[in-house]
């Protein structure tokens, strides 16, 4: 059996007349940019998330920096976050002209909050915080040690479409939060798209401002700014799923109690700490292994689609170097973590099987008992 990492297909098969429908309303339209379909979607990211105001953007990467921007954040601040994500949150705040100082992680993968207050230097600006693989950072926790310390709390809740902690959204409690609509995401455009989240209307008027090259209108700009719009198709697209996020979000969540319930009774392996508070929503299902490389190999040569997220911390990528061992459970968990096929419409028989290699790879490779 060949089991994929992900497939799209099966998604957009499910709802093939809605998405069609909606693509050709916007060519029919004529309006291929700043239409219906935005302020549509728009509205409903707002309402969905209980957060005032929405900014539809080209991308999460745009979403990060264009906050940053908006903030006033540059050259000569500095801006707290994560050691593991993916590469984009800290390129943003290197491209919006600041330097990202880098906290290590808990058991969980997620930014340890009780380094923070370590970090912080006269340079300080803000703390970017990333929900990651699903599961919420605290921030209750977050926001109160930035109110302490007189700095800025952002979210990139890139991989959090739908989670929460303690009831609270991304946005509810921060500056803004950023998003991805990646094809991947929990809530998948079919190509690039991203917003941000704010309950700060002159925040999220001039994100607008800056994501149209400075102006809400090519008649009124005030100052310089980039091109970076979600465009009528992908917002089309994004207002068809929406409806079904609740429903794809509970499925991630059986899915991965069925890897949970076959799973934890494998010696052999070992998972990321999943917070109480936290409402998960299983963008990624991370396992660890100490002898990831061999795994691997096995799952792929029986048909099991797997994936790393993420091979290393972002302190030992070249272009942020940070020199000595500051990261030792980054470092660790970053050698260990494997990602599971897990999207709504994989199917039961294909995940017995996929726990059923990870058996026979334990039982291949666990030392012979000694008599």
């Amino acid at each position: 059996m060949e089991v994929p990492f992900f497939d799209l297909t099966r998604q957009h098969a499910a709802i093939e007349n809605e998405l069609f429908s909606v693509m050709e309303a916007v060519m029919n339209s004529g309006q291929f940019l700043n239409g219906t379909y935005l302020s549509q979607f728009e509205d409903s990211w707002s309402q969905y998330l209980g957060v005032e105001h929405t900014v539809g953007v080209a991308n999460g990467t745009d979403a990060i920096y264009l906050t940053l921007k908006a903030l006033g954040i540059g050259s000569g601040d500095e801006v707290i976050t994560t050691a593991v994500s993916w590469v984009s949150t800290a390129s943003a705040i290197v491209n919006a002209g600041a330097k990202p100082v880098f906290v290590d992680v808990d058991e969980s993968g997620l930014m340890n909050l009780d380094l923070i207050e370590h970090m912080v230097s006269s340079k300080t600006k803000a703390l970017l915080v990333v929900h990651l693989y699903g599961q919420m950072v605290n921030v209750v926790k977050a926001k109160a040690i930035c109110d302490r310390l007189g700095i800025m709390l952002i979210e990139d809740a890139a991989q959090a479409h739908g989670a929460s902690f303690d009831g609270v959204s991304p946005g509810q409690l921060s500056s803004a939060a950023t998003y991805s609509f990646y094809p991947t995401k929990n809530l998948g455009a079919i190509g690039d798209a991203g917003a941000v989240v704010s309950r700060d209307r002159e925040l999220a008027t001039e994100i607008r401002k800056l994501a149209n090259q400075g102006g809400v209108s090519k008649k009124n700009i005030e100052r310089i700014g980039i091109t970076s719009r979600l465009d009528e198709l992908q917002a089309a697209i994004l207002c068809a799923k929406l409806k079904y996020l609740f429903r794809w979000n509970e499925r991630r969540v059986e899915i991965a109690r069925s890897y949970n319930d076959i799973l934890k009774q494998c010696a052999g392996i070992s998972f990321l700490k999943n917070y109480s508070a936290s409402h998960h929503v299983y963008h990624q299902y991370v396992i660890l292994s100490s002898n990831r490389d061999e795994f691997i190999s096995y799952l792929s040569e029986n048909g099991v689609g797997v994936d790393v997220h993420y091979s290393q911390p972002l302190p030992e990528l070249p272009m942020f170097h940070v020199e000595g061992n500051s990261f030792p459970v980054a470092k660790k968990i970053t050698q260990e973590v494997v990602s599971l096929p897990i999207f709504p419409e994989l199917r039961k028989v294909e995940i017995e099987h996929i726990c059923r290699v990870i058996g026979h790879f334990l039982d291949k490779t666990r030392s012979p008992t000694v008599d």
